[in-house]
């Protein structure tokens, strides 16, 4: 065990940090010098992992470097059900198949944060599914129907009539059983995971275990100013290749930024602290602050000289108007072919009635010309650039 850090423990339990159950209890543990079993779960409802999901990542990597154990729970079992905890409606059920698929890549993805010969890696299904239910009986008797429904999300769909499976109140019992299972001294997640993450206290405390401390962390805002989701699709993914993780950073709301850098970034918060003076102060444009931003972001899962060269080309096609240097080429065999057609054929849209969407809005663009009628039909010619919105661009061959 490392000698104590107190600086190191005292940012951890602040820096992003909501709220911390039971602090004093947990400063009591670090201070005993007891090596900690940390846990933190994500259910493999995507192939990829988004910044929202990498904050507390990068926190196991704090303990990690503090000489703790950390636990990463891959909910291969949870995410048949898949989390409703932020979710206005019921999930759509997973095949097994899907689920293997989706975690394929995750120890890779996990890798880019985490030291992994240091990290202890666990799959709930290897214990949830030998449960019989019996001691499904046992554990939901730890609990009421007022505690689920009392839940924010539950509350409201039940007052707006919406349907609410009943295995979505087994998700608290299920991921609260695995602390039981992994003998976790901490658990640590968003705010959203409150009640799943003290449901593991409350089960813990029936199987004759000291309950675990909590740390619970902001959720952070997705490029639209709603929550972060792969379900809203407006997300950063940590796979993203280094332009494309720029561009996005740059696109998002100027509010937005103080956050990203205390959530997302190694940046000390002294100055933070004093960039967000600086802004206020209107002694820096946010342009400037967000393209700070964004490169601290891309170092941090890529390199310095990819940063760099992805700064130079969003300068490119953003202050020079230029075209990007490198885009995709598809080959389109059609002689002519509908506008729609060849945004879903360039994979610029993902289906025909977004296509149509987007020609609306104003937002396509055929070698810098905007269409603006969903209707439009197109001569097919190689070296056509087509353009939507500000950052996509794929050129025909």
């Amino acid at each position: 065990m490392k000698p104590i850090d107190s600086k190191k423990i005292e940012e951890l339990l602040t820096r992003g940090v909501e709220r911390v159950v039971d602090r004093d209890n947990l400063l009591a543990r670090f201070k005993s010098g007891k090596v900690l079993r940390v846990k933190h779960g994500v259910d493999p409802t995507a192939p990829f992992l988004h910044l929202g999901n990498a904050i507390p990542i990068w926190k196991l990597r704090d303990f990690q470097e503090l000489g703790h154990q950390v636990v990463m729970l891959i909910g291969d079992f949870t995410a048949r059900i898949g989390d409703t905890s932020d979710k206005s409606v019921m999930r759509p059920s997973l095949s097994q198949e899907e689920i293997e698929k989706n975690m394929k890549t995750y120890k890779k993805q996990i890798g880019k944060i985490l030291n992994l010969e240091k990290t202890e890696f666990v799959y709930n299904s290897k214990w949830l599914q030998r449960l019989n239910f019996a001691e499904i009986l046992n554990m939901a008797g730890n609990f009421t129907v007022a505690q689920m429904i009392e839940r924010e999300n539950f509350f409201e769909r039940y007052k707006a009539g919406k349907p609410i499976g009943l295995q979505e109140f087994f998700y608290p019992l299920m991921q609260g059983y695995d602390s039981v299972a992994l003998k976790a001294d901490i658990e640590i997640g968003g705010t959203d995971q409150t009640f799943n993450m003290m449901a593991g206290r409350v089960l813990q405390r029936a199987y004759g275990q000291e309950p675990q401390d909590v740390i619970m962390f902001q959720l952070i805002e997705g490029l639209d100013g709603r929550k972060m989701s792969k379900s809203f699709n407006n997300f950063i993914a940590i796979t993203d290749e280094p332009k494309e993780m720029f561009g996005k950073v740059m696109s998002m709301k100027d509010e937005l930024i103080i956050k990203y850098f205390i959530l997302c970034t190694k940046v000390s918060m002294a100055e933070v602290l004093e960039i967000e003076k600086e802004l206020k102060e209107g002694k820096i444009n946010p342009r400037d602050a967000k393209a700070h931003l964004a490169k601290e972001i891309v170092v941090r899962y890529y390199n310095e000289k990819l940063a760099s060269e992805a700064e130079k080309e969003f300068n490119r096609v953003f202050r020079e108007k230029e075209k990007p240097s490198e885009m995709p080429e598809f080959e389109i065999k059609e002689k002519e072919i509908s506008i729609s057609d060849l945004l879903t054929k360039t994979k610029l849209a993902p289906s025909k009635s977004e296509a149509r969407r987007l020609i609306e809005q104003g937002g396509i663009k055929i070698n810098d010309k905007i269409i603006e009628d969903w209707k439009t039909i197109i001569k097919i010619k190689s070296g056509i650039i087509v353009q939507v919105g500000r950052r996509k661009f794929a050129r025909v061959k």
